[in-house]
């Protein structure tokens, strides 16, 4: 039987996402993209919620293709707070859609997505040795500094804890725990 970390429910869906998603790093601009907006997307809420969403999310934002939301006016908004599977939070919505703006703003001063975020990792995984969970941390330095840029840039929903849990996700921090077999597979 697989040692996962502590923090993965008895539930399929989670254990997949766990085994095969969260924390492998991720290079490509569209899914970064869209790991940001989700994260933004589960703020006061749990990531199993999003987790169940997500399919519904990709059909909703039109697979998380910046240039489409960018484009999206009142009435596009106005439709995806009527879908009910998504999450109907007018502010995130509207993040979403500013978000992909600053985004394509951003790309015209840095070559992609992927160069400008793990910058701030110095382009390769910080590698923890946490050996419980509730040693794992809500924010570094490195999630300030990723949020205070984000923000500048015109961002929204991106705060230092926000942006933590992104780095998490995306791999550039390995935050699986020690006895996590995970862990050694992402270079602990």
């Amino acid at each position: 039987m697989k040692k996962r970390c502590a923090w993965v429910p008895d539930d399929t869906l989670y254990k997949d996402y766990h085994d095969t998603e969260w924390g492998r790093p991720v290079h490509d601009d569209r899914s970064l993209f869209e790991n940001l907006i989700l994260d933004g997307m589960q703020a006061g809420l749990s990531w199993a919620i999003i987790l169940k969403k997500r399919q519904n999310f990709r059909a909703a934002f039109d697979n998380f293709d910046p240039e489409k939301i960018a484009s999206y006016d009142k009435m596009k908004i106005e439709s995806l707070l009527h879908d009910k599977g998504i999450i109907r939070n007018r502010l995130k919505i509207e993040s979403a859609v500013k978000n992909a703006r600053a985004y394509l703003e951003l790309l015209k001063e840095y070559e992609s997505f992927d160069a400008y975020v793990w910058s701030f990792v110095t382009r390769s995984p910080i590698q923890n040795a946490w050996k419980t969970i509730q040693e794992i941390p809500a924010k570094t330095k490195e999630s300030e500094a990723l949020s205070r840029s984000l923000l500048q840039s015109g961002f929204r929903f991106v705060g230092p804890t926000i942006c933590y849990a992104f780095m998490q996700a995306v791999g550039m921090v390995n935050d699986h725990t020690v006895e996590c077999f995970r862990y050694k597979e992402l270079g602990g």
